[in-house]
Order: C-alpha cells, then sequence, then structure tokens
C-alpha cells in the first residue's frame, strides 16, 4: 500500500466547501485507540494461554486437579486469536479500499512476510535438527508453509502460531478481489463471482466468520449506525463479561460442525458485540487501554504472538531442568510467568525493531505506526466540526500508521453532493463532478 499508488485523490488537503460537508461519522477512520490496544491484550491472551496449556501438558500431565484448574483461563487465552481475526478485518478493510490492488498486496507482504520468513525458517532449522515434527521435513510441508498453501496441501504450518496468518493472507485476497470489482474497477458479474468464491471459503472455513463480522462492524463504525449513545458503557462492559465467560467454556477450531454448538455461535455473537462497542467513540476500553502500556502492546502484538511460543518453550525447558516446577503449583507457575514475561518481551521488543519494523520503513520510507502525538495533532487539527488540517491530512494520507488503517473513506454520493452545492461565501468549483471524490 505504497503512498503515492492506488487512489490518490483522498490524499489531497478537503476543499473548504468538504469540510462543511462532512459528518462527523465520516471522521471515525482515525487512530481507533481500542482496536490497536486490543491486538495486545489478544497477543497477551495467547501468550497466557499458552503458558497454563503448556504446562498443563507437558509439566503437570499426570496432575488432572492441575490440569481442571486452567482449563477456563487456558481456553480464555486461545480466543485471543479471533478477537485478532475481528481486528483484522475491522482495521483492513480502510487500507483495500484505498489502494490498488498491487499496492495493498505489496505492503502486506512487506509488513507481515520477513517476521514469518525469520521464524518459520528457524523452525524448519531446528525441526530438521530434532526431527520433533517428522511430517514438517518433508518439502510439500515446507513449501506449503512458506506460502500460505497449507490448508490446500492438507498439512500445518510451520512456526508456531503461524496456521492463523494462512488465514488472514487467504482473508486479505479475498477481501481485496470483492473490492476492487466493487470499487476500484466496478463489474457486476466479477464482483457476483468473487463474492462467491469468499462465501465459499466462508462456509467451508466458518472460522472466516470473526474477519467477516470485523469488516461489518468497520462499516457501521464509519457510517455511525446503530448502537446505542447512553448506557454503551454498561452494554459494553456485559458484551465484555459475555465473551469471557463463553470463551473460557470451551475451545473450538472453528471448523462447520462447531458452530452447532451454542457455545460456539455465542463467541462469535459475543466477540463481535464487544467489539463493535469498544471502538465507538468514548468507550470504556479506549480509556483503559488509552496508556503508554497498552499502546506499546499494540505496536509489538504482530512481534508477540509469534515470537512468544520460542521464548515460552526455552523457559520452560530450563525451569523443567532445574527442578523450579514443583508440587506447590502456585508458587511455581508465579515464577515461570516472572520469567517468561519480560525475557518475551524483551525479545520481542528486539525482534519488533528490527526484523518486523526495518524491511518496511526501508521499502516505503516511512514508520508503520504514527506516534501517538500525531495522532492528537490531527484529531486536534480538525475542529469541532471539520476534518483534519491539510496538514494533518496529509499525514494521515501518507499511509505512515498504515496498518491500523487510519485512513477514511471516501465521502459517500450523499455527501460528495452535498459538497458539490454551494456553499455560503464559497465560490463554486469547476471541473468533473468526480473531481472531489
Amino acid at each position: 500500500m505504497v503512498a503515492a499508488q492506488g487512489a490518490t485523490d483522498d490524499t489531497a488537503p478537503p476543499h473548504a466547501a468538504e469540510q462543511a460537508a462532512v459528518p462527523e461519522t465520516l471522521r471515525r477512520t482515525e487512530f481507533n485507540t481500542a482496536a490497536h490496544g486490543l491486538r495486545g491484550v489478544a497477543a497477551l491472551m495467547v501468550f497466557a494461554g499458552h503458558l497454563l496449556g503448556g504446562t498443563a501438558r507437558h509439566i503437570y500431565k499426570d496432575d488432572p486437579a492441575y490440569a481442571e484448574a486452567v482449563e477456563a483461563p487456558w481456553h480464555l487465552g486461545t480466543a485471543g486469536v479471533v478477537l485478532f481475526f475481528v481486528i483484522s478485518g475491522f482495521v483492513i478493510l480502510p487500507s483495500v479500499v484505498r489502494y490498488s490492488p498491487g499496492a495493498f498486496a505489496l505492503r502486506r507482504f512487506v509488513r507481515l512476510y520477513p517476521l514469518f520468513l525469520a521464524l518459520s525458517l528457524l523452525f524448519v532449522v531446528l525441526n530438521m535438527a530434532t526431527n520433533a515434527y517428522p511430517k514438517l521435513n518433508e518439502p510439500v510441508a515446507i513449501f506449503a508453509g512458506l506460502t500460505f498453501t497449507n490448508l490446500f496441501f492438507g498439512t500445518e504450518q510451520l512456526t508456531p502460531n503461524a496456521w492463523s496468518l494462512t488465514f488472514e493472507t487467504i482473508f486479505y485476497a479475498l477481501i481485496c478481489l470483492v473490492v476492487y470489482f466493487a470499487v476500484h474497477r466496478p463489474n457486476r458479474l466479477a464482483l457476483v463471482l468473487a463474492a462467491a468464491v469468499s462465501l465459499a471459503f466462508v462456509a467451508y472455513f466458518p472460522i472466516a466468520c470473526f474477519f467477516v463480522g470485523g469488516v461489518a462492524i468497520r462499516i457501521a463504525h464509519d457510517r455511525g449506525w446503530g448502537l446505542p449513545k447512553v448506557p454503551s458503557r454498561l452494554l459494553e462492559l456485559t458484551a465484555l463479561a459475555c465473551f469471557v465467560r463463553f470463551a473460557s467454556m470451551s475451545w473450538f477450531a472453528y471448523v462447520p460442525a462447531d458452530f452447532v454448538n451454542p457455545v460456539a455461535l455465542a463467541i462469535l455473537a459475543s466477540s463481535l458485540t464487544y467489539f463493535a462497542f469498544a471502538v465507538s467513540p468514548d468507550s470504556l476500553t479506549a480509556v483503559v487501554l488509552g496508556g503508554r502500556p497498552a499502546l506499546f502492546l499494540g505496536t509489538v502484538s504482530y512481534s508477540l504472538y509469534l515470537v512468544h511460543p520460542y521464548t515460552y518453550y526455552v523457559t520452560r525447558q530450563l525451569f523443567d531442568k532445574a527442578g523450579l516446577f514443583t508440587d506447590h503449583q502456585v508458587a511455581s507457575m508465579a515464577l515461570f510467568y516472572a520469567v517468561a514475561t519480560p525475557l518475551t518481551l524483551a525479545a520481542t521488543y528486539l525482534v519488533h525493531k528490527t526484523i518486523e519494523m526495518k524491511p518496511y520503513e526501508w521499502m516505503f520510507h516511512q514508520r508503520i505506526y504514527r506516534d501517538k502525538a500525531t495522532a492528537r495533532q490531527s484529531s486536534a487539527s480538525a475542529g469541532p466540526g471539520g476534518p483534519p488540517s491539510p496538514e494533518a491530512a496529509s499525514t494521515i494520507g501518507s499511509g505512515a500508521m498504515d496498518d491500523v488503517a487510519a485512513h477514511s473513506y471516501r465521502p459517500s454520493r450523499c455527501v460528495r453532493a452535498a459538497a458539490r452545492a454551494p456553499q455560503p461565501g464559497v465560490p463554486p468549483r469547476r471541473g468533473r463532478s468526480g473531481d472531489q471524490g
């Protein structure tokens, strides 16, 4: 998603007539604190779930009481993955709309693949040395993993947690296809075919419903549809409590057979409902996750998600050999978390600053995320009744916060029509009717 490619007219400073016509709801595509902070929460959920589940399977496997005690938080931790999927659907839509397919694919590739490749190759080397997973040493499995085609070859992904990246990659490709024929180059027949392929994928892999739900929330959010205003925080807490309760009840692969289980449906419904409230203006989630620690975790969440299986495994092996997993399970696990967490965060930060960030910055000469001060500046420059100032608009449009989808959609037809209407004290614009697109 190169800044200079794709749709360019929405990066220009807004005309005064457009400033007066664009309603507040169309400026909701700024940096969303809740969505960004929830990235970090989701990564921590998966991290905590792996520490609990890993010790239940490998350390205290002969103690049914321990497995029973950690079962609920273990299930809840694994639900961090589907929360990631909802967030992905929410943040990716504006970028797909904004950029050409080639620009979108290039930025997605540079954004995600270097870290994925580095850890996948690390896994391949380690697995060849230990033969811990013999099937993943086969050339077909390695090829399928590195090309995100493992779903079609019937093989597993390579580096731990990367199975979700396969789904994300396919989802990005499908939504890009649909948006291309709906927005960039409208073609009704091609759009129907693209939508049919997408629906077939969702039907065969219904875990994609979480992505689709995130996209739907994005559309509703940017248009100001829906959610009650007055008791929203109470409803937000209720939805969160429902999500925590249902996600703690069981683990699901979210294959078609799972969706006959009402708990799986409840997890889908409650996660989407909570997220819709969380990303709304002035949400309680945004307040809680607006501090520097939460924003930092959101920024490094991708590295944290992929790096922590390795730091967790090393720490677990060291603890096991040192005899630090004792019958005093609470004390042992507290010490385990106390050591594994800072080690993981240190490794995460190092990987984030190098393998994750450097290729993107080198390729596009810009940062993935804007700093918080820039976000505040652009919001403040908008004032009570208009879009950001030309300077802030150029910052937003530059793609500097591409992965958080800071870009707004083009105004709807009715808004564009209002912008073209004569405004008091503003001379009419000349040229094609779509110039202010």
